[in-house]
C-alpha cells in the first residue's frame, strides 16, 4: 500500500479509502499519515464469511472506488464480494502455481528456476482470476531471504504497474 500511495496517490489517482481486516495492520498508520480514510472491519464481529463480505461491500459502496486493490488482504472472499466489487489482487507467486498461503516459501522450494509475483483480477476462485501481469525472478544462487526480498520489491513494482495498466485500459 505504501508504494501505491507514494507513486500514485494524488498523481495518477486518488486513493479513496484504505480498508483492513487486521486491527494491527501497518497500513492504518500509513493511511492516517496520508490523510486517507481508514476503515477497520474485524471479521470476528461477523457470523460467517458472507456476512463479513457484505459489510466490506457496504463500506466500499460508501466510497464508490473505481477500482479496489487487495494487497495483504488475507481473506478468502465469497461471491457476496466478488460479484459486486471489481478488484485486483497481489499474489507472491507465478500463478497458477502456489495458490493460497505460504506462496513465497512454496515457490522458493519448487523445482523451477524462476519464481515471481502475479497481479490478477479477483474472482470467486482462490487466486484464480484472470492474470493482469506477472514479474519473474530468477532463484539461481539466492538464499530464501534474498529471494523473499526480491519478491517483496517485485510486488511493489508489479502492483503499481498493474494499477496504471488497468486504469489506462478503461
Amino acid at each position: 500500500m505504501a508504494a501505491v500511495l507514494t507513486q500514485l496517490h494524488r498523481k495518477a489517482l486518488e486513493v479513496a479509502v484504505v480498508l483492513t481486516n487486521n486491527l494491527e495492520a501497518e497500513g492504518i498508520q500509513i493511511a492516517k499519515q496520508a490523510s486517507i480514510p481508514c476503515e477497520i472491519i474485524d471479521p470476528r464481529n461477523y457470523a460467517d464469511r458472507e456476512t463479513f463480505d457484505a459489510a466490506v461491500v457496504a463500506c466500499l459502496g460508501r466510497y464508490r472506488p473505481d477500482l479496489t486493490v487487495l494487497a495483504g488482504f488475507m481473506r478468502i472472499l465469497t461471491p457476496v464480494f466478488t460479484e459486486r466489487i471489481q478488484a485486483i489482487n497481489l499474489h507472491p507467486s507465478l500463478l497458477p502455481r502456489h495458490k493460497g498461503l505460504r506462496a513465497i516459501e512454496k515457490s522458493y522450494e519448487d523445482g523451477y528456476d524462476e519464481g515471481g509475483v502475479t497481479i490478477h483480477w479477483v474472482s470467486a476462485e482462490l487466486d484464480g482470476g484472470e492474470t493482469i501481469l506477472q514479474k519473474y525472478i530468477s532463484k539461481k544462487g539466492l538464499s530464501f531471504a534474498q529471494y523473499e526480498e526480491k519478491v517483496k520489491r517485485a510486488e511493489k513494482e508489479a502492483l503499481v504497474e498493474a494499477i496504471r495498466k488497468v486504469l489506462t485500459e478503461r
